[in-house]
């Protein structure tokens, strides 16, 4: 992986080498191992290198045979040498072995219709000097990021948002409105990012900039439910899985440098791992993160994964006291205001990977979305099921089978509010996120903490609305489960699972996550299969387990099922004090952002230190977080920036047209 950034002008003078060197200061912790730029008179490019195909030979911007065609690529196209042998048959030439070449030639052949062929992860941007035009794409699901800010006929691009606020000229303001989204359904909707003016490029879309405009166009959507005309048995499409699977994982082992794996003792991860280890790789190192909070600890299944795959192992134990500390550097690589402290261990973890000699890491991402893995999946057919006859008494039980530890330690009263919260809503069957109603609508009382600015700006209407407008035009004739599918993975998986969660938090250590599950032959296989063989009425991943059962020991299959978490209010007020979790929750920091009313935090904040840091409920947790990490976002990138030091790239590579 990479970073890259540019600045592509038709009103002004040349872009600044200047601007594009601080541009990649900002950005070096992506790439660190070669820089290089592009200016000519509208455009300058610029890359910061990880490199992990072509050591030697591959360093960007890289050029067509005449030079008319450039690019800045981050990313992996993992099916390039099929493409290099098509392209070289029709009489391109190479001079370079990476994969990033082949896109200059494919561009050439196909313009923006490149994409189609492609199966891979990446972000790019490619300069077509003849035509005057920039094309910016970004790989279907949203692996990589892309960012752009246009103003006047001048586009400002990057990987990541900081390197668009090196130019003086873009102002910097929180957006209210994606701040609303964020505290509602953890991240912003559509093209929307935590700034004003500044987009992202959607996943699966790609955007053409010339002298009259832009224009974005989609290439690729998640798929529609369609069940194949020939009927298939579950044997059937379970060895149609694998061998998907397999070739997925085989052809993200394509790398000049070796491929580790993050191996957390659940399905997903070990599974992936046992594909390597007994097909590709006997020497396959993996990496786990574990906690000294036994709540959030799963030590004792990695042990169980590694005993039985015998990999190379190592791990590194993350403390309450390290995600209080490292929360500011978080927020400075994730760029958005967030509810959850997860991203922090991820964060420890790359380094661990990074100070092990090792770029380039296989992970289990996705497999819960496209396989229906979580328990909002679960719920939504719970919940059907029991609008069928919401006087029922047994139906609602089921619920127990999705959150036994918290029914069993609830009284009467505890009992009765459990599921008071899973009946509202009970009967609105056709609304199209009745699967995620009950997560909206707990997430967004927490916005009783914003500003009326940002309350009345965004309401629940218009967020729905916003949602709605986007959905495929036969999105009410899916069955159930895909809608619900579709929707977690337009919102939660692209927005923070793999930026603040994956992309961020790895690449701030320079290392890159290679995601099987995400290969667009399993997501579209995935939504062919029966909605039955993903859900077996409450049986998650069932089609997915089917297939590890040859691969891995029941106890994995089968353990209870612990989603990822990390520890939240005590990282902060515990028995760590912190000097800018006091500083930034003050009433004045408070006034002075504007995002949020004084006088609700300082209760909050007051609560949290009366009970010694340790709120028990989950939503003041989540405001806790939301709110400390929207003061950061602030702070960081709209008062104080850059708060660090940029560090400028001192042997850069220019290149003139």
């Amino acid at each position: 992986m990479c970073g890259i950034a540019g600045v592509v002008d038709f009103n002004g003078p040349p872009p600044s080498e200047g601007l594009l060197r601080k541009m990649l200061g900002l950005i070096r912790h992506r790439g660190p191992d070669a820089f290089g730029i592009y200016i000519d008179k509208n455009a300058g490019l610029a890359h910061a290198r990880l490199s992990i195909i072509d050591l030697s030979g591959g360093d960007q911007p890289i050029h067509n045979e005449d030079k008319s065609i450039w690019i800045v690529y981050n990313g992996e196209v993992f099916n390039y040498p099929e493409l290099r042998n098509d392209l070289e048959a029709k009489g391109h030439k190479f001079y370079t072995q990476t994969d990033t070449e082949i896109l200059v030639h494919l561009y050439e052949e196909q313009g923006p219709e490149l994409f189609e062929k492609l199966n891979g992860q990446f972000a790019l941007a490619i300069w077509d000097q003849s035509k005057k035009q920039l094309l910016l794409g970004r790989d279907r699901v949203g692996i990589r990021p892309l960012f752009y800010y246009l103003h006047n006929g001048r586009l400002v691009f990057g990987s990541e948002i900081k390197a668009l606020f090196a130019d003086p000229q873009i102002p910097r303001a929180m957006n209210s409105q994606s701040l609303s989204d964020i505290f509602t359904c953890w991240s912003p909707l559509g093209p929307l990012t935590a700034f004003e003016n500044v987009h992202q490029i959607l996943p699966g879309h790609y955007a053409l900039f010339s002298k009259e405009g832009v224009s974005t166009q989609p290439y690729w959507q998640l798929p529609a439910p369609s069940i194949s005309g020939k009927a298939l048995s579950i044997d059937e499409w379970t060895q149609e899985l694998q061998d998907i699977l397999c070739d997925a994982t085989r052809i993200r082992l394509r790398a000049d440098v070796p491929v580790g794996a993050y191996l957390s003792g659940g399905l997903d991860s070990t599974y992936v791992s046992s594909l390597v280890k007994r097909s590709f790789n006997n020497q396959l190192c993996t990496f786990s993160v574990r906690f000294t909070n036994d709540h959030f600890d799963e030590t004792s299944f990695q042990k169980k994964a590694i005993e039985y795959l015998k990999t190379d192992h190592k791990s590194v134990r993350c403390a309450d006291e390290y995600i209080g500390k490292n929360f500011p550097q978080v927020i400075w690589h994730a760029e958005t205001p967030m509810l959850r402290t997860a991203p922090a261990p991820l964060l420890q973890l790359s380094k661990l990977v990074r100070d092990s000699n090792f770029k380039v890491v296989l992970t289990g991402e996705g497999a819960d979305e496209i396989f229906a893995g979580y328990n909002i999946f679960k719920e939504d057919r719970v919940r059907r099921f029991w609008a069928r006859r919401p006087e029922s008494t047994m139906r609602p039980k089921l619920l127990e089978k999705l959150y036994p530890y918290v029914f069993a330690q609830g009284s009467g009263r505890a009992r009765s509010y459990l599921e008071g919260f899973f009946r509202k809503g009970l009967s609105e069957v056709n609304l199209p996120w009745y699967s995620h109603l009950l997560r909206w609508e707990n997430t967004s009382r927490l916005k009783v903490f914003l500003n009326n600015d940002s309350q009345e700006q965004n309401g629940e209407k218009e967020f729905l609305d916003r949602f709605t407008e986007t959905l495929p035009s036969d999105f009410m004739e899916w069955d159930p489960l895909s809608r619900a599918q579709h929707t977690e993975m337009r919102i939660f998986l692209a927005n923070y699972l793999l930026s603040s969660q994956g992309d961020r938090m790895a690449m701030a250590h320079a290392v890159e996550g290679r995601f099987p599950f995400l290969d667009h032959r399993v997501i579209e296989f995935a939504f062919k299969v029966p909605p039955s063989f993903r859900l077996n009425g409450l049986r998650e991943k069932f089609i997915l387990k089917k297939v590890a059962r040859d691969f891995l020991p029941q106890e994995i299959i089968d353990r209870p099922k612990q989603p990822y978490r990390a520890p939240i209010s005590g990282c902060f007020m515990g028995n760590y004090p912190l000097d800018y979790v006091e500083e930034l929750l003050s009433e004045g920091a408070i006034r002075s952002a504007g995002c949020f009313h004084p006088g609700p935090v300082a209760k909050l904040v007051e609560k949290c230190k009366r009970q010694e840091g340790n709120l028990t409920s989950e939503r003041e947790n989540m405001a806790l977080v939301g709110i400390l990490s929207t003061q950061l976002v602030d702070n960081l990138f709209i008062r104080n920036f850059p708060p660090y030091p940029i560090n400028e790239p001192e042997n850069v590579k220019i290149f003139r047209g």
